[in-house]
C-alpha cells in the first residue's frame, strides 16, 4: 500500500502540463509553414488558391468507377501486405515501360498509403541516430521533419535560381561528411518545377556512389514533365539497387485523396520497409488499389490531356509574372511556379500574408521549403486559366502599389 508521504511525493514529481509528456523529437517539430498559412486562408473570404498542391480535375470516371464496383461485389477485405499482386504487376510494368527500370513485383515492389508513407518508411528503414540525410532544397516540406522524427540528422543543400534550380555536383559533394547516409531527391521539384537531365544526373550518381550513398527519389511529378521524358535516377547506371523510387497516383491521375502510393528499390530495403508497413497500416485499401490498378491499365489517355492542360497554363503564368516584373525561372515540370519577390523588398510570409489580406489571392511563402526559399513564392497553377488569370491581376495590382509606396 502507497503511504501518504509517498503518494505526495509522487504528484510533486508529475510533470507540469501534458506537453512534458511528449518525446522530444516530437516537441523538436515544427508545425508545417504550410498549415499555418492556411489557417489564415480559411478565415478569408473570397480567396483566389494558388497554394494547394493538387490538381483541379476530379478522378475519371471510370477510375470511380472500378472502385464502386469492386465495392457492389464486396471487395472489402484485407489485401497482401505488399498489395494485390494485379497492381503490383502493373506498376512494374508501368516502370519499365515509362522509364526503363525493371522490378520484381513479388520482391521489389510495395503498395503504400501514399507516397508520403513509402518515403517515411525508406527512412525509417534506413536511418540509425546520427546519420546525416542530405536533402537539396527549397523542396517538399516533410524530408526534414521525417528524418528528425527517425533520429536522422536533415543536411540542406541549397539550390539557386542562376542553376534552374538543380542540385549541383559541387554542392553536393561540398555537404557531404562521413555521416552522410542518404540522399533524398525530388525532381521534377515540388516547390521550383526544376527537372534533372540525364546529363545532369550523370555527376551525381558518380558521387553516391564514390560515397556509398542510399538514395530515396521522390518521382511523384515524373509525368508532369514538359520538355521531354522524365529520367528515374534509378535508370543511371549502377544506381537501381542503391534508389528507392518513390511515387503514387495522386498527381498525374488526379488521386490525391485516394492516398495510393508505392515504392520500388533492393529486395532487401523493400523487404525492410515492408515489416514496418505490416505493423503500422497492414495494407493500402483494397478500394483504392483496384482504382489505382485501372488507372494505370486504361488511364494514360485522360493523364495525356490534364498534362497538356498544365502545360498552357504554365507558359501563362510565367508570361504573367514576367510581365507583372517579378522574375520567375521557367518551370519544366509539377505544377508549380517559384517566382521571386525580392524587388518588393518584402519577406516570403509579408508578401503571402499581405498578398491575401490585401488582394484576396493565396500563395505560399517560399521560406518554408527550406534553404534558397526566402525571396520566393510557390503558386500552383493546377487551378482553372480564368482563376489564374484573375489572380495574376491581382498580383499585378498588389506589387504595383507596393512599388509605387
Amino acid at each position: 500500500m502507497i503511504k501518504d508521504e509517498e503518494l505526495q511525493t509522487s504528484k510533486a514529481t508529475r510533470r507540469a502540463s501534458m506537453s512534458d509528456y511528449l518525446s522530444p523529437r516530437a516537441r523538436a517539430i515544427p508545425p508545417s509553414g504550410i498549415r499555418r498559412f492556411f489557417d489564415l486562408v480559411s478565415a478569408s473570404k473570397d480567396v483566389i488558391t494558388l497554394g494547394v498542391g493538387e490538381p483541379d480535375f476530379v478522378t475519371p470516371w471510370h477510375v470511380r468507377e472500378a472502385c464502386v464496383y469492386s465495392l457492389e461485389t464486396g471487395k472489402t477485405q484485407y489485401t497482401s501486405n505488399s498489395g494485390t499482386p494485379e497492381l503490383r504487376e502493373a506498376i512494374g510494368q508501368y516502370m519499365n515501360d515509362r522509364f526503363h527500370v525493371e522490378y520484381d513485383p513479388a520482391k521489389e515492389i510495395l503498395v503504400t498509403v501514399g507516397g508520403s508513407e513509402a518515403i517515411d518508411l525508406a527512412l525509417r528503414a534506413l536511418i540509425s541516430p546520427g546519420d546525416e540525410v542530405l536533402v537539396p532544397e527549397p523542396c517538399y516540406i516533410s524530408y526534414s521533419p521525417i528524418t528528425a522524427l527517425g533520429g536522422g540528422v536533415p543536411v540542406g543543400i541549397e539550390t539557386f535560381a542562376k542553376d534552374q534550380f538543380k542540385l549541383t555536383a559541387e554542392s553536393l559533394k561540398a555537404s557531404i561528411t562521413p555521416k552522410s547516409k542518404l540522399l533524398i531527391l525530388c525532381y521534377p521539384s515540388n516547390p521550383t518545377g526544376a527537372i534533372m537531365t540525364y546529363e545532369d544526373w550523370l555527376p551525381i550518381a558518380k558521387i553516391v556512389e564514390e560515397n556509398d550513398l542510399i538514395v530515396i527519389s521522390d518521382e511523384i511529378y515524373a509525368e508532369l514533365s514538359y520538355s521531354g521524358n522524365h529520367v528515374s535516377f534509378a535508370s543511371l547506371p549502377g544506381m537501381k539497387d542503391r534508389t528507392i523510387v518513390v511515387s503514387g497516383f495522386s498527381k498525374a491521375f488526379a488521386m490525391t485523396g485516394w492516398r495510393m502510393g508505392y515504392a520500388c528499390g533492393h529486395p532487401d530495403l523493400i523487404n525492410a520497409m515492408l515489416k514496418i508497413h505490416q505493423y503500422t497500416v497492414m495494407c493500402a485499401p483494397v478500394m483504392g488499389q483496384v482504382a489505382a490498378l485501372e488507372a494505370l491499365t486504361n488511364g494514360m489517355d485522360e493523364m495525356k490531356r490534364m498534362v497538356e492542360s498544365y502545360n498552357q497554363r504554365r507558359r501563362l503564368v510565367v508570361k504573367g509574372f514576367t510581365e507583372i516584373g517579378l522574375e520567375c525561372h521557367e518551370p519544366q515540370g509539377a505544377f508549380y511556379a517559384f517566382p521571386s519577390i525580392k524587388s518588393t523588398g518584402l519577406s516570403s510570409e509579408t508578401f503571402a500574408e499581405r498578398l491575401l489580406m490585401e488582394a484576396k489571392v493565396a500563395a505560399v511563402p517560399g521560406n518554408v521549403f527550406g534553404k534558397g526559399g526566402e525571396g520566393y513564392l510557390r503558386c500552383s497553377y493546377a487551378t482553372s486559366v480564368s482563376q489564374l488569370t484573375e489572380a495574376l491581376d491581382k498580383i499585378g495590382n498588389f506589387v504595383h502599389k507596393i512599388k509605387m509606396s
